[in-house]
C-alpha cells in the first residue's frame, strides 16, 4: 500500500520529512556471486540493489541512520552526514552534505562514496532517483515500529560486515525494551496526546512509529486512528477524546512535568486538570534509531511512574 506523503515537512519546522514510498520487505541482505565484488541486497522498501561487499566510504542522509552506524562501531567509514546529524557528538565532526531535505549532490559526489544510506523518514524520492542516476549505490532504511529498529541494525550490520557487533547492540537494546514491557504489562493504559508540532497541531497517526512507541510504553494514543502517519489535528477533537497525558517535544535533555504551561484550548482535559503535561527530548521520540528505546523508557516512566519506583 502507498505510504503517507510528506506531511513531515512540518516536522518541528525543519527536522524531518516523510516520503511516499511503498512496499517494505523483511528480507535481509543476501550475497551475489563473489566474482562481482558486489553483494545483492533487498533494502527495507523492497528494492534489489547491488552494493559493495565491504563499504568503506559511506554517506548517511538521516540522523537516525548516523546514530545506527555509530552504534555499530563503523563511524570511521562515514565520510559524510547531514547538517542535522548531531549525535553522538563525534558525528558533528563529519563532512556535511546539506540538510535532510536538500542534500547537495555535488558535495556527495566530491566525497566519492561507495554507498549512500537514507531513511524513508527523512528523504525525498526525487533525490534518491538522482543518486541512482549517477550510479551511486543506495540503501533505504524504513522504520515503522519500535521493533523495526532492531531489524535495521541487523541489516546494516550485515551490509557493513559487522554482524557480531550488530547482534550485541540489538541484544542489549531488546533487553531494555523487554524490561519496559514487563513493568507496564497489565497496567491500565492512559490516553495520550503526543504532539509533534504545537501550532498548527501535528500528531502521529496510524502507521507512525511514534504511535507504536506510545503502545510499547504502556499508553494508548488518542490519534492512533488518524489515517495519515503525521497529520494536522483539531483541538476540538483532542478535547473530545480527553487525553490523560500530554507529551510535548523539547530540546531539553531531561524529561520533566510542565507546571505552568499555557494552552487555553486544552485546559479542560484530564491531562491539564491533573497536571500531567510533560516534555521529553524530541530526538528520543522522533528519531527512529537506537535512542528510540530510551524514548520508550522515558515515556513509560511518565505514563506509569509507580512501576519505576
Amino acid at each position: 500500500m502507498p505510504r503517507t506523503t510528506r506531511v513531515l515537512l512540518l516536522f518541528l519546522l525543519s527536522l524531518l520529512s516523510l516520503s511516499s514510498w511503498a512496499c517494505r520487505s523483511s528480507s535481509s541482505p543476501s550475497s551475489a556471486p563473489r566474482s562481482t565484488g558486489l553483494q545483492l541486497v533487498t533494502d527495507e522498501i523492497g528494492r534489489r540493489v547491488a552494493i559493495p561487499r565491504h563499504p568503506r566510504r559511506v554517506i548517511s542522509l538521516a540522523p537516525s541512520v548516523t546514530e545506527m552506524l555509530f552504534a555499530l562501531g563503523v563511524e570511521e567509514r562515514i565520510v559524510g552526514v547531514t547538517s542535522y546529524c548531531d549525535y553522538p557528538p563525534a558525528a558533528r565532526e563529519k563532512e556535511r552534505v546539506g540538510d535532510v531535505l536538500n542534500p547537495s549532490l555535488e558535495r556527495i559526489l566530491a566525497l566519492q562514496p561507495d554507498l549512500v544510506i537514507l531513511s524513508t523518514a527523512t528523504q525525498l524520492e526525487r533525490f534518491a532517483r538522482r543518486l541512482e542516476a549517477v550510479g551511486i549505490p543506495l540503501y533505504v532504511v524504513d522504520v515503522e515500529r519500535v521493533e523495526d529498529v532492531f531489524r535495521s541494525l541487523e541489516h546494516l550490520g550485515a551490509i557493513m560486515d559487522c554482524r557480531a557487533e550488530a547482534e550485541r547492540v540489538v541484544r542489549a537494546l531488546r533487553a531494555r525494551l523487554e524490561r519496559v514491557r514487563a513493568r507496564v504489562r497489565g497496567r491500565p493504559r492512559p490516553r495520550v496526546l503526543m504532539v509533534v508540532q504545537r501550532d498548527p497541531l501535528i500528531v502521529p497517526g496510524r502507521g507512525a512509529f511514534m504511535t507504536d512507541l506510545i503502545q510499547e510504553a504502556g499508553g494508548q494514543s488518542i490519534t492512533a486512528d488518524a489515517e495519515r502517519e503525521w497529520t494536522p489535528y483539531s483541538l476540538e477533537t483532542v478535547v473530545a477524546r480527553a487525553p490523560e497525558v500530554i507529551i510535548l517535544p523539547s530540546r531539553e535533555p531531561i524529561t520533566r512535568r510542565l507546571a505552568n504551561v499555557r494552552w487555553p484550548e486544552l485546559e479542560t482535559t484530564p491531562a491539564f486538570r491533573q497536571g500531567r503535561v510533560y516534555v521529553i527530548h524530541n530526538d528520543l521520540l522522533m528519531r527512529p534509531g537506537p535512542r528510540l528505546i530510551e524514548g520508550v523508557e522515558a515515556l513509560a516512566r511518565v505514563l506509569h511512574p509507580e512501576a519505576f519506583r
